[in-house]
């Protein structure tokens, strides 16, 4: 990953990372890095929109609407999080891959302790998922043809 950090262009959004702790604040930045660099880098997404959802950094494909938003937030369990919408298959597929790397709350996110290294490769694998989530869905699946065409 790069280390210049991205400029914000939303104020409310670089003050809702201001106002995270130190700690989790530097692991939400590592995280915020890892979700522009792999939509940078995957066909079919397009440019992000970071904006505030409930209050959290969020992140939307609003030109090709490949994905689906990606927060990024406090844990009520201490540390930090980053969040997807729980109606998706995008945390139980990863967690299928990862079941015991990570810290999961049920369909919705993946928590970080405080203070924790990251494992970008795997993480780059759920960003991608979650910024492609809707090119998946809408992919066509062949339909056999009938009997005695």
């Amino acid at each position: 990953m790069t280390q210049r950090r991205r400029s914000f262009e939303d104020p409310a959004v670089a003050a809702a990372y201001e106002s995270f702790p130190v700690q989790e604040r530097e692991g939400l930045l590592i995280l915020r890095d890892l979700i522009f660099e792999t939509a940078a880098e995957t066909p079919g997404v397009g440019p992000l929109e970071e904006t505030l959802k409930w209050g959290q950094p969020s992140y939307l494909t609003p030109k090709t609407r490949s994905g689906s938003t990606i927060r990024l937030g406090l844990s009520k369990q201490g540390g930090f999080a980053l969040y997807t919408h729980c109606q998706t298959t995008i945390i139980p597929d990863f967690r299928n891959l990862f079941p015991d790397e990570f810290d999961y709350e049920g369909n919705r996110s993946v928590h970080f302790k405080e203070g924790a290294s990251l494992s970008l490769d795997p993480l780059r694998m759920l960003v991608r998922s979650a910024l492609t989530y809707h090119l998946k869905k809408a992919a066509p699946t062949r339909v056999p043809a009938a009997s005695g065409e």
